[in-house]
């Protein structure tokens, strides 16, 4: 398993396949590289696909740092852009669903000229203060829970506890009958459980990196100021976080994007609808 130069003393564990032009996968919570297994094959035939496993995520390094100076937007996207660079990757297409869809989105805001496209799932902008509604609320109450002291007393370092609340967002996020197998569940909570290891992977919330904290603060732009990199959004029409209704104001945010809900998809874009995700990426790399 080969690992990044560190940026800010972060090296990130990735997996690399395949030759061309080149696509950077960019996984969730509770999520890790392993998210796109089966979206790796499809992409590698056409692609240099390089996955890496965010800042405090998987085999990844964690450090026990303020949340705020190393586990934020500009940190996770500090380090995929020090890979980026440090591979020698042209204009990479970046692929991110949940975490992974706002470092995608943060790089591309920073480095318009050096990203080709984006393919992303939810979380997209255009939430806006709805997430705020007592439905968003019940919906995001793992959020300010990850900020207390008290989720790690409950499940840091604790393979059972860590198993159990795994399988809940799992079961919960994806669409009915889109459960992960029982073997999925195992590698991931050999991931979590580790001491330090999930107070790791909440640290992006410690950080107010989640979709409350910063659909909260959303600001239209001016249209002159929105995101012009083309963007190809895959959004499951069995969404629990976030209700397709919700996609109404994507154009405010991006000048050049495509929406595509997908029937019987939930939350886990590469996980559930990995053909989807492969079609998208490949069109994105075959525009040029």
């Amino acid at each position: 398993m080969p690992r990044s130069a560190p940026v800010d003393g972060f090296s990130l564990a990735y997996d690399r396949a395949g030759a061309g032009a080149p696509v950077v996968l960019l996984h969730g919570w509770p999520g890790a590289r392993s998210d796109y297994a089966a979206v790796v094959p499809g992409l590698a035939e056409v692609a240099d696909v390089v996955v890496p496993d965010l800042r405090g995520f998987g085999e990844s390094d964690a450090h026990d740092r303020p949340a705020a100076e190393a586990y934020g937007a500009a940190q996770q996207a500090a380090s995929v852009v020090g890979l980026i660079d440090e591979l020698g990757l042209e204009r990479p297409v970046l692929v991110g669903y949940d975490v992974g869809s706002r470092v995608a989105q943060f790089v591309a805001r920073a480095r318009p000229d050096a990203v080709r496209a984006l393919v992303l799932s939810p979380p997209l902008p255009g939430i806006g203060d709805r997430i705020l509604t007592p439905e968003g609320q019940r919906a995001f109450w793992y959020q300010p829970f990850h900020r207390l002291p008290l989720s790690d007393e409950l499940l840091d370092g604790r393979p059972e506890a860590v198993r159990a609340y795994l399988e809940h967002f799992w079961t919960a996020w994806a669409a009915p009958g889109r459960a992960p197998e029982p073997e999925r569940l195992d590698a991931l909570t050999a991931l979590y459980a580790r001491p330090g290891a999930f107070a790791a992977s909440v640290a992006w919330y410690r950080a107010g990196a989640g979709a409350v904290a910063h659909s909260a603060a959303e600001r239209t732009p001016a249209r002159e100021d929105r995101l012009r990199v083309p963007v190809t959004v895959l959004w499951g029409d069995q969404e629990p976080l976030f209700p397709p209704a919700w996609a109404d104001r994507l154009d405010d945010f991006l000048a050049d994007a495509e929406l595509r809900f997908l029937p019987g998809i939930g939350h886990f874009t590469p996980v559930e609808a990995p053909d989807a995700v492969i079609a998208a990426a490949r069109e994105r790399l075959a525009a040029g």
